[in-house]
């Protein structure tokens, strides 16, 4: 009989879906072997690259070509439901048979109606047995078009899935949105102001400022610092900034304080070293004066000196004091207007910057930069690492109570995150479409059957209950208007 031999197609298919995990696992073995020897059975390796290769091109592919614990047990599942379905179906054949037998036999109306509805049972369980497979295979291995749909079509499914994704998902409107009903801005706002998350924070900032001075190298920075001082002092003149400066000093009387320091230190200089100037001026006599001579001149010269600092000193009205006064503000004019002034001071300055104890100097600056915030970064109590948690608690109050804050904040965090999507769209689609692409069609679709084939089950088991139903329905509608 033509559906007995339906029935027991049907029922190898089952005894070939039992054996579905030993299949498979020897099909990942083989391929684990072909990738490890660089044939051309790795997924990817095209049998050109060396060992090494293969087995990276493999590891890429290694979620799809094994089966987890948990896939396993949902394998059991799918093998489960699909001896269900199967049994469903053999059934309403058996009630089938016995129901046309007993129409034979005489057994009355009843056994037409029984077997109509058993009949459409059969053809809706066939036919939604082979739409469910027709998803992960050829049905009974026929090669019918528009069957084995996911493992023929799985390039062509990965590149629609990118699609949707880069126009549902990484759209400048759907990023948006969704960053503003987060409010991002409110809840980091309330996370930096608990102690213990700004500490968190200020320790794992201080690591990544450890690592990354640790990570650069001194004579590389030091070179770039002591350029970047010399090329800035080196286009920028000094002389008119200098100038303007000493001007502001003169007027608000600033210096004053510098010469009474200097004339202290002079008065105090001379009354310990006398001796050293009379010495020093009858060093510069005459050797034809006589020497008590010498010693009158050079007593005079140093009382003179002497009451000259001291009355200077004592006297802020002083003249010499005035004349300094007014050779400062001078020197502050010339070195502002000056032509020749202004030239000499740009030339001093390229002498000393020239001078190797200079650039050594300048190039330091890091070393000592450096062991600074280090040392700061791994002092717990530092004032840096102080300072930082103190901003971030300020900061995650302002943020969590301030409204107008959280927006700004919210609005740069999605400007951020339209610019990432809207520039790397097509970087994060193809990551979608070459990694589907990649994956092995024969286990991509057993995991997928894997997943969703227990439930797809159910379609056989509602398609043979729904047939005999309609079978039972239109069975009765034809006897009614046949009667």
């Amino acid at each position: 009989m033509e559906r007995d031999g339906t029935d027991e197609r049907i029922g190898r298919m089952s005894e070939a879906d039992a054996t579905d995990t030993a299949h498979t696992k020897g099909a990942v073995r083989k391929e684990d072997t072909a990738v490890a020897g660089g044939g051309s059975g790795g997924v990817g390796g095209g049998g050109e690259g060396p060992r090494a290769q293969a087995r990276a091109g493999g590891a890429a592919h290694r979620t799809m070509t094994t089966f987890s614990p948990a896939d396993e047990e949902k394998r059991r599942g799918v093998r489960q439901m699909k001896l269900i379905a199967t049994g469903l179906l053999l059934f309403v054949a058996v009630v089938y048979a016995l129901a046309e037998w007993a129409s034979h036999a005489g057994a009355g109306a009843w056994a037409g109606y029984v077997a109509a509805a058993a009949e459409a049972g059969m053809v809706g369980a066939l036919a939604d047995w082979f739409a469910v497979t027709a998803l992960f295979r050829h049905p009974l291995g026929l090669r019918i078009p528009h069957t084995a749909i996911i493992p023929t079509k799985k390039d062509q499914l990965g590149v629609s899935l990118g699609e949707f994704v880069g126009e549902n998902f990484l759209s400048e409107d759907v990023v948006r949105g969704r960053l503003r009903s987060v409010g991002i801005g409110g809840r980091l706002g309330a996370w930096l102001a608990v102690p213990e998350h700004a500490d968190r924070v200020t320790a794992e900032l201080s690591a990544a400022l450890r690592g990354a001075l640790t990570v650069l190298r001194d004579s590389d920075v030091q070179a770039v610092v002591g350029e970047a001082i010399t090329r800035r002092a080196d286009a920028q003149e000094i002389a008119p900034g200098m100038g303007k400066l000493l001007e502001r000093i003169v007027t608000d009387g600033g210096h004053k304080k510098a010469v009474d320091v200097v004339l202290t230190r002079a008065h105090d200089w001379l009354v310990t070293h006398g001796d050293s100037v009379m010495d020093a001026v009858q060093g510069g006599a005459p050797g034809w004066t006589p020497r008590f001579v010498d010693r009158k001149i050079g007593d005079r010269v140093y009382k003179e000196l002497l009451r000259f600092v001291t009355e200077m000193r004592d006297m802020p009205a002083h003249p010499a004091r005035g004349a300094l006064d007014r050779f400062l503000t001078d020197f502050a004019s010339d070195l502002q207007s000056d032509t020749e002034t202004r030239a000499r001071i740009e030339r001093l300055k390229s002498e000393i910057l020239g001078r190797d104890e200079v650039q050594d100097l300048i190039a330091s600056v890091w070393t000592a930069v450096r062991a600074m915030i280090v040392s700061a970064a791994e002092d717990e109590r530092s004032e840096l690492r102080l300072r930082v948690r103190a901003s971030l608690l300020s900061l995650g109050a302002r943020m969590s109570a301030d409204t107008r804050l959280q927006g700004k904040v919210d609005g740069w965090l999605e400007s951020a995150a339209v610019y990432v999507v809207t520039t790397y769209r097509g970087e994060i689609t193809s990551l979608i479409t070459d990694t589907v692409a990649g994956w092995d069609a024969e286990h991509t679709t057993k995991k997928i059957e894997a997943n969703i084939g227990r439930d797809l089950q159910f379609i056989r088991i509602n398609g043979t209950v729904v047939g005999s139903l309609a079978g039972l329905l239109i069975y009765t509608v034809s006897r009614m208007l046949g009667a």
